[in-house]
C-alpha cells in the first residue's frame, strides 16, 4: 500500500530552510543564498521513494514584513501550515539564542496540534557537540518534538536520518503527483528564480531585495534543443538599474550567463537568454504589481 505525507518546512530567515529541500530531493528546486528572506513563495518538492512519497513545503523565513510583499510572504507561511501531516522546523545550531519569531513558530505548531520534527541545522559549524546538547534541551523545553535531528544541510550529514523521521507522517493513500515529478514550480517560475538567485550571488545590501524578475517568452525553437527565453529583471530605483547593468553591461552579461548555464543544465537544452532591467518604483508595496509578478498567492 502506497504511503504520502504533506510536510511543511519553516523556520526564520536563513536557517537553511532551501539548502534542505534540494538536499532532501538531490536536486535544487528552491534557490539559495547567504541573504535572508531569499524565498518569496510557497515551493513544493515532491520525493518519492518506494511506496512513500512525502510533498514538502518551503516556506519564506518567518520575520516581521516590513512591506505588502512581506505581509504576501508571511500569508505564505501561514497557508502551509493548514491540512499537513507535519512540520520540519528548521534551526540553525550555531545561533547564541532562540528567536522571537522561532517561539511564535512554535506557538502556532501548538495552537494548531501539528506534528513536527526538529532539525537542528549547520552543525558542521559548531565548535563543540556541548552547543548542540544546549541548543536540543532550550527547544525540547518548548515543544514536545517527535525527534530531534541535527544535521547538515551542506553536507548533506543526517539527512538520511531525517527522511526515516518524517517518513512517519505518511499515512496510507494513493500519490498526489507521478512518481517523477520533483517540483509543481511553473517552468516559468523556475527559471525566473533561477535569474534572481544570481542576482542576490553577485549583488549585495539592498539591491537585490529590490528585484523582481518577469520572463515574458519562453519557447523552444522548432525542430531544435534551442529554448529561447527572454526575461525582465525589475528594481525600485534608476541607481539599482545602473548597479545591475554595470559599467558598460558587464554586470547583467554576468548574471545572464550563470543564469544561463543554471537554466540548461536543469532543462538539458540550450538556451537563448535575452535580459533587459526595468525600473518600478517602490513595487514592493504596490499590490497590483506584486500580482502580476505572482508574489500574492491569488491564483492558488
Amino acid at each position: 500500500m502506497s504511503k504520502s505525507a504533506f510536510i511543511s518546512i519553516i523556520g526564520v530567515p536563513n536557517a537553511g530552510k532551501s539548502s534542505l529541500l534540494n538536499r532532501l530531493l538531490g536536486t535544487k528546486v528552491a534557490i539559495i543564498s547567504p541573504k535572508p528572506q531569499t524565498t518569496r513563495t510557497k515551493i513544493t518538492g515532491v520525493l518519492t521513494e518506494g511506496d512513500v512519497q512525502t510533498v514538502f513545503i518551503d516556506t519564506p523565513g518567518f520575520h516581521r514584513p516590513k512591506n505588502q510583499l512581506g505581509q504576501h510572504m508571511m500569508r505564505a507561511v501561514g497557508d502551509s501550515l493548514g491540512g499537513i501531516d507535519g512540520a520540519v522546523l528548521v534551526v540553525d545550531a550555531a545561533a547564541k539564542q532562540i528567536k522571537e519569531e522561532e517561539r511564535e513558530l512554535i506557538e502556532r505548531l501548538q495552537t494548531q496540534h501539528i506534528k513536527a520534527v526538529l532539525a537542528l541545522n549547520k552543525i558542521d559549524t559548531l565548535p563543540s557537540k556541548d552547543l548542540l546538547l544546549e541548543k536540543i534541551a532550550a527547544f525540547s523545553a518548548l515543544y514536545d518534538f517527535e525527534a530531534v535531528v541535527p544535521l547538515s544541510a551542506l553536507k548533506g550529514e543526517n539527512i538520511e536520518l531525517l527522511k526515516e523521521e518524517l517518513e512517519k507522517f505518511a499515512v496510507e493513500g494513493p500519490f498526489f503527483f507521478p512518481e517523477d515529478t520533483l517540483t509543481d514550480q511553473p517552468e516559468r517560475v523556475l527559471v525566473s528564480e533561477i535569474i534572481r538567485e544570481k542576482i542576490l550571488k553577485l549583488l549585495s545590501q539592498e539591491v537585490p531585495h529590490g528585484v523582481a524578475v518577469s520572463i515574458e517568452k519562453m519557447r523552444m525553437r522548432d525542430e531544435s534543443d534551442l529554448m529561447d527565453i527572454e526575461a525582465v529583471i525589475y528594481c525600485e530605483r534608476e541607481s539599482h538599474k545602473g548597479i545591475i547593468i554595470g559599467k558598460k553591461g558587464a554586470m547583467l552579461k554576468k548574471i545572464s550567463t550563470q543564469a544561463r548555464a543554471d537554466i540548461e543544465r536543469f532543462f538539458a537544452c540550450r538556451v537563448n537568454l535575452s535580459t533587459w532591467v526595468k525600473v518600478k518604483e517602490d513595487w514592493r508595496n504596490r499590490q497590483g504589481l506584486i500580482h502580476n509578478f505572482g508574489l500574492d498567492f491569488q491564483n492558488e
